[in-house]
C-alpha cells in the first residue's frame, strides 16, 4: 500500500475514528477463543465443553448474520444496534466467569450462545460501511487497511488474553475483554455518518433478506468466495482447540502460548495484506482469494512438522503472509459485485456464514484432537482451506454475470454475448500485470 493512499485516508473525514473504533471491537472479540478456552480447560479439564463454548458464541450468526445485515440496509439508526450488540458481549462475558466450574456444563455455551446472536455485526457490520464513509477510489487501500483491523485484532488479543491468563488467570483476561467491550461503545457513540435516512427506512426487511441471499446465489464470485471462506474459517475453528494442545504436546510449551501462536498467524497476514495489496490491480479479487487459500493450504502442511516453539512461530507467521490478500480481496469482492443498498445484507450475510463455520470447526475441535492428536488436526485444518480453494474454483467458472460497477456504466444488466466480450477483454488484460484496468479499481 502506497503512502499516498494511506495519507489520503489518514485525513479523510471520520474515517480515523472508524478503523479505531473497528479495530477495538475485534481486538476484544479476538480474545475470547483464547481466554474462555483456557478458563473451560482449566476448570472443568473438558475439551469438547472448551470447543463447544466457542461453537456456541459463533454459531447464532450463520441465522442471524442476513438479519442484521438487512436490519443495517434498513434501519435508521445504525449506532444504537452496535451499541447494544456490545452491551450484551460484555454481559455474556461476566456471564461465563461467574458460570464456569461453578454451574452445570451447559450453561456456559448458553451464556455464549447468547451473546453470539448480535456477533456479526463487529465483523460484517463495520466492513459494510467502509463505502458509505471513503470515496471509490480510496477503496482498495481502505480494503487493505481493512484487513490489518482483523489481523491486528487477531494478533493484539490472542497475545493479550494468553499473556494475561499466564500471569493473572484466564478469568482476569475474559474481565479484561469484557471492559475493552464497554469502552469501545464510546467510541461507537462519536462515529460520522453511519446512520441512514428516513426514506431508506421504508424498505421491508424481509424482502432486503431475500434480495441478499438471491444475490449470493446467483452471483458467480459471490459465490464462490462466500462458499471458500466458509471452509477456511471451518478450518481455522478447529485450532481453537488444536492450539492449546499443539503448544504442550508438540512443542513442549504452556497451554497460553496458543495466544502466541494465533499471533504469529495474524502478523502474518497483516504483513501479506499491506505487501500484496496490488494483486487486486492485476488479477480479480476473487482469484486473489482463491490462490491465498491454495498457499495457505500448502503452507499449513508444514506446522505439524515442527517440535520447537520458535519453528511453529516461524511456519505459522508464512502461511499467514501467503494469507495476507485473502481478506481484503474478499471485501474487493463483495463490493465490487453488490449494489450499495445490498451493502450490509451481503457482507453481514457472508461474515455470519464464515463465523458460523468456524463454529462448527471449534465445535468439531475437541473431538478431532481426542481423534487425531493435534498434529492431525493442523493436517485436516490445511485439508480444508485445500478444498476451499478447488470448491471456490469450481462455483467461479459460470461467467454469466457482469460486475455491479460494470452493469450500472452500461445502464443496467449486459446481455450475456456482450459480456463474454468485456470480460474476455478483462482476462487479457489482467494478463499483462504493468497495465492498469480501470474496472478493477
Amino acid at each position: 500500500m502506497d503512502r499516498t493512499s494511506l495519507g489520503h485516508l489518514r485525513r479523510h473525514p471520520g474515517y480515523p475514528l472508524f478503523y479505531v473504533t473497528a479495530t477495538l471491537t475485534r481486538f476484544a472479540d479476538e480474545m475470547f477463543s483464547v481466554g474462555a478456552v483456557l478458563l473451560v480447560l482449566e476448570r472443568t479439564g473438558s475439551a469438547a465443553l472448551a470447543g463447544a463454548t466457542v461453537a456456541a458464541i459463533t454459531l447464532p450468526s450463520v441465522v442471524t448474520g442476513p438479519v442484521l445485515g438487512a436490519w443495517l440496509d434498513r434501519t435508521g439508526n445504525r449506532r444504537n444496534i452496535m451499541i447494544v450488540d456490545q452491551l450484551i458481549a460484555a454481559s455474556a462475558l461476566v456471564g461465563i466467569v461467574v458460570l464456569t466450574g461453578h454451574a452445570p456444563n451447559w450453561t456456559v455455551p448458553l451464556v455464549a450462545f447468547c451473546a453470539g446472536i448480535t456477533w456479526p455485526l463487529s465483523f460484517g457490520g463495520f466492513t459494510s460501511l467502509i463505502p458509505a464513509i471513503v470515496p471509490t477510489e480510496l477503496l482498495p487501500g481502505a480494503n487493505a487497511l481493512e484487513a490489518t483491523s482483523f489481523n491486528l485484532a487477531t494478533i493484539s488479543g490472542p497475545a493479550l488474553a494468553g499473556a494475561i491468563s499466564a500471569a493473572a488467570g484466564p478469568e482476569t483476561s475474559l474481565l479484561v475483554e469484557a471492559a475493552l467491550t464497554v469502552g469501545a461503545i464510546g467510541l461507537i457513540a462519536l462515529l460520522p455518518a453511519i446512520n441512514r435516512s428516513d426514506a431508506e427506512r421504508e424498505r421491508p426487511l424481509r424482502g432486503i433478506v431475500r434480495a441478499g441471499l438471491n444475490h449470493v446465489i446467483a452471483t458467480p464470485p459471490l459465490r464462490a468466495v462466500t462458499t471458500a471462506g466458509a471452509l477456511n474459517l471451518a478450518g481455522l475453528g478447529l485450532l481453537t482447540v488444536a492450539f492449546p494442545f499443539f503448544a504442550v504436546d508438540g512443542l513442549g510449551a504452556h497451554r497460553s502460548t496458543a495466544g502466541f501462536l494465533w499471533a504469529a498467524f495474524a502478523a502474518g497476514s497483516a504483513i501479506g495484506a499491506l505487501v500484496f495489496v496490488r494483486l487486486q490491480t492485476i488479477w480479480r479479487p476473487e482469484r486473489v482469494v482463491l490462490g491465498a487459500l491454495t498457499v495457505l493450504g500448502a503452507l499449513m502442511l508444514l506446522w505439524p512438522l515442527a517440535s520447537t516453539l520458535s519453528v511453529a512461530l516461524l511456519l505459522i507467521a508464512l502461511a499467514g503472509v501467503a494469507d495476507g490478500p485473502n481478506l481484503s480481496a474478499t471485501f474487493a469482492t463483495r463490493q465490487r459485485w453488490t449494489p450499495p443498498d445490498l451493502h450490509g445484507q451481503i457482507f453481514t450475510t457472508a461474515a455470519g456464514l464464515k463465523v458460523g463455520s468456524f463454529s462448527l470447526g471449534a465445535a468439531l475441535a475437541g473431538p478431532a484432537v481426542i481423534g487425531f492428536g493435534a498434529r492431525g488436526a493442523l493436517v485436516l485444518t490445511a485439508c480444508l482451506q485445500l478444498a476451499a480453494a478447488a470448491i471456490g474454483l469450481l462455483l467461479a467458472r459460470d461467467r454469466r454475470a457482469a460486475p455491479f460497477e460494470l452493469q450500472a456504466s452500461r445502464g443496467g444488466e449486459l446481455d450475456l454475448e456482450e459480456y463474454h466480450a468485456v470480460d474476455g477483454e478483462r482476462d487479457r488484460e489482467a494478463d499483462r500485470p504493468a497495465v492498469q484496468v480501470s474496472l478493477d479499481q
